[in-house]
């Protein structure tokens, strides 16, 4: 996958971060593999939750993640307001994006975990042929998108009357405050939390954030608190190489009308590699309409 040299640069404190994490963790690895997993776990496995649908990490566990990912919407919602460039009026322009990303999590115990996820993304937006206001007809731009990261942490093991309790914390970091469709222009610290209940038919999890939304003063709204991103997944081993995860997602940003329907496979291609293929559709009008995502995860 090439990824662009101001894109290289920005990785190079999360490959760091790999190399010196991977140093410490091989044998450890094999020896929490051979530990016994209870039934209600096997699908997946005694790791905790990562915030990447269907994935889980154990402790010592290095997961390193590559991905390349493709959104499209035909009807994206963008406020010229918001944009610097007219009044408070909601319009539906076109838009699309594409990225190069990495993830990388680690099993810090078997209770908590660590995250990291950035992205080099080049997106565009056409305006609405409605818009009279001065919005350029294309707004094109390309560059570091979001650098996040998460501590997430397991508060309660499952047991035979009562499923799995997580928590866990995303810390993004401003990466663009002068772009209009890419990066993030300040700090946002994003709690959450969540449940997981193993069946024999399958395993489902449940999980919200909590978003505070600053204040926004070209739409005269101000600070408030709302519940943000939201899933409902469902996750099922159909082999020992081979799961599938499906889950509803919506909610983010405090916008409870834009819900996405995902799958995603994850095949086993050596002990220590697989190959992911995620997918998502849009449900509302104002999700976007297609987001396709595939990668290889590394796991060390």
């Amino acid at each position: 996958m090439a990824v662009p040299s101001k894109a290289l640069l920005a990785l190079v404190p999360g490959l760091a971060l790999v190399l010196a994490l991977g140093s410490l963790v091989g044998p450890k690895t094999a020896r929490a593999a051979e530990e016994p997993i209870p039934a209600t776990s096997r699908d997946r496995g005694a790791g905790i939750p990562t915030s990447m649908f269907g994935t889980f990490v154990s402790r010592h566990q290095l997961l390193v993640f590559p991905f390349y990912e493709h959104a499209s919407d035909r009807n994206q919602e963008y406020n010229p307001a918001i944009l610097g460039f007219g009044p408070n009026v909601d319009y539906r322009g076109k838009y699309r994006s594409s990225s190069e990303e990495i993830f990388i999590a680690y099993g810090v115990t078997d209770r908590l975990a660590v995250e990291f996820e950035m992205n080099h993304i080049r997106a565009s937006l056409e305006k609405s042929a409605a818009d009279n206001t001065a919005t350029p007809p294309r707004i094109e731009e390309s560059g570091l998108g979001d650098v996040s990261g998460q501590v997430r942490m397991r508060l309660a093991h499952e047991t035979g009357g009562r499923p799995e309790v997580f928590g866990f914390v995303e810390i993004i970091a401003p990466s663009q405050r002068h772009k209009l469709l890419i990066g993030n222009p300040d700090w946002d610290v994003r709690p959450g939390v969540g449940v997981i209940r193993g069946f024999a038919w399958g395993t489902m999890t449940f999980r919200t954030t909590f978003e505070y939304n600053r204040e926004i003063s070209a739409l005269s709204e101000p600070a408030h608190l709302d519940v943000g991103e939201t899933s409902v997944e469902y996750l099922k081993r159909l082999s020992p190489g081979l799961r599938l995860n499906i889950g509803i997602e919506g909610g983010e940003g405090g916008a409870p009308d834009e819900w996405e329907l995902r799958s995603g496979l994850e095949a086993r291609i050596t002990n220590g590699i697989l190959l992911r293929l995620d997918n998502s559709v849009g449900l509302t009008s104002k999700a976007p309409d297609w987001t396709p995502q595939v990668g290889l995860m590394f796991s060390l």
